[in-house]
């Protein structure tokens, strides 16, 4: 007698991920003679906006030269947008990336104007010198509209301030229609109140409709913008803290990342770190 069909044995569905996370870290050890990156594990979701903190040689600028492939990992996995490093050809990976960091501010020519410089993206090129499509041109026109730097078109770089330059870089990833978008200490070299102004765009952008995943990486808890919800801690190459910021991001940690007693109060969404006075080292 055969066997009921409740009790049958089912073959489960193939499970088909149609929306594989932006970032997936698993394992990462980087070693170059020290070890640079140890066990890093790190997820990051569509519609996750995520900061990387840490204070000057904690890893945060080894974590992304790993992230883009320039730092090839010793053990563990990476996996952007669904590609795997290592299985993939990450060159053409790269363009769904957009970065704004300052090895490519200070390779821009100084006569390309904003609009050169933003439609350049499209190649994934500096001092894009080929013809320029009627289409091209007007994506870049309206990325300048939505990077509220229309006025900035004809602009040659040399004449761009530095919060200028960096909205057109932010225009030039933009015109690859990156899914990723990694910034890296962006607001380096800003006065105080240009930084306050390109952050105020910043957040307009991370909150716009079809806003790309963002990373910011830094070590001011300043220039955390409330559109960013969540944050991982670097120390020494490790992970320290890592998930929402509402509940990662305290005095506690942040004392023990930096190594000395600090104060972090947050208002209206924004955070800011006050060190008191003759402050006891945090061993």
């Amino acid at each position: 007698m055969g066997r009921p069909p409740s009790l049958a044995p089912r073959r489960e569905p193939r499970t088909i991920v149609s929306n594989p996370p932006v970032i997936e870290v698993s394992g990462l050890v980087v070693e170059r003679e020290i070890a640079i990156l140890r066990g890093i594990d790190w997820r990051v979701e569509r519609g996750q906006h995520w900061v990387i903190l840490g204070a000057n040689g904690s890893g945060k600028t080894s974590m992304l030269r790993a992230l883009t492939g320039y730092l090839p990992p010793t053990a563990g996995t990476i996996q952007v947008l669904g590609e795997t490093y290592g299985r993939t050809d990450w060159r053409e990976l790269r363009k769904k990336v957009g970065l704004v960091s300052s090895s490519v501010h200070q390779m821009m020519p100084e006569g390309e104007s904003a609009l050169s410089a933003v439609i350049s993206g499209k190649f994934a090129m500096i001092g894009y010198w080929g013809e320029v499509s009627g289409r091209d041109r007007a994506r870049a026109v309206s990325i300048l509209r939505r990077i509220e730097a229309s006025a900035l078109a004809d602009r040659p770089w040399v004449h761009l301030s530095q919060g200028e330059r960096q909205r057109v870089l932010i225009g030039r990833a933009l015109m690859a229609d990156p899914r990723l978008l990694i910034l890296d200490e962006p607001c380096a070299g800003l006065d105080p109140v240009a930084r306050e102004h390109f952050l105020q765009f910043l957040q307009r952008l991370a909150a716009s409709r079809n806003a790309p995943a963002m990373v910011l990486v830094t070590h001011h808890v300043e220039e955390i913008m409330p559109a960013f919800s969540h944050v991982i801690v670097l120390k020494q190459g490790q992970v320290m803290a890592s998930g929402p910021l509402r509940r990662v991001l305290d005095a506690k940690t942040l004392s023990a990342a930096f190594g000395a007693k600090v104060r972090l109060t947050r208002r209206a969404g924004r955070y800011a770190l006050t060190v008191p006075p003759a402050a006891s080292l945090v061993i």
